[in-house]
């Protein structure tokens, strides 16, 4: 599935590029060079933290899911390790420092909103300072599994539903 732009030019030699079979699926494919696209997937991560029986989300300040509500998350920069990714995204979003990351789960994509591809979970622990918004996050909280507000995406649902029913994600 890909739902992203597709490659109309080469980025080797800057031709027209057309869709061609190549490795078992169509591919900008260069119509000069014959370099072949591959298109890479999106990568995020998510921090999954509970403290006092309860999960920490950020209410989404930008597009997509505005005002909605998710678990600490953002991309994975070319050359960045995920833990790290993780732990900068819950700093830059919550302002907690967290620690102890342990992978819980990997989720593939689960629904047409763009973004990423392979979204990694990380469960931690907040190693210092208080919840306050920053970068794309409006508001940071922490939630009993009774009070949640509206999540956004589905791979939050999946994460929380799994929470809420007594079950870590794995």
């Amino acid at each position: 599935m890909t739902l992203r732009e597709p490659v109309r030019f080469c980025i080797r030699c800057g031709a027209p590029t057309e869709a061609r079979p190549a490795f078992g699926r169509l591919r900008a494919v260069c119509t000069r060079c014959a370099y072949i696209h591959f298109e890479d997937p999106k990568v995020a991560v998510a921090v999954f933290i509970v403290r006092e029986g309860k999960v920490l989300l950020i209410q989404r300040g930008v597009s997509p899911e505005r005002g909605k509500w998710s678990v600490p998350a953002g991309f994975v920069e070319v050359g960045e390790d995920p833990r790290q990714a993780a732990a900068r995204e819950c700093r830059e979003e919550t302002g907690l420092e967290v620690n102890d990351l342990q992978l819980r789960d990997v989720i593939a994509r689960q629904s047409e909103v763009e973004g990423a591809d392979i979204l990694i979970v990380f469960e931690g622990t907040v190693a210092s300072g208080v919840p306050q918004p920053g970068d794309d996050a409006e508001r940071a909280s922490f939630f009993g599994p009774n009070e949640l507000p509206d999540l956004a995406f589905p791979s939050t649902r999946m994460i929380l539903a799994l929470w809420r029913n007594g079950t870590p994600p794995t």
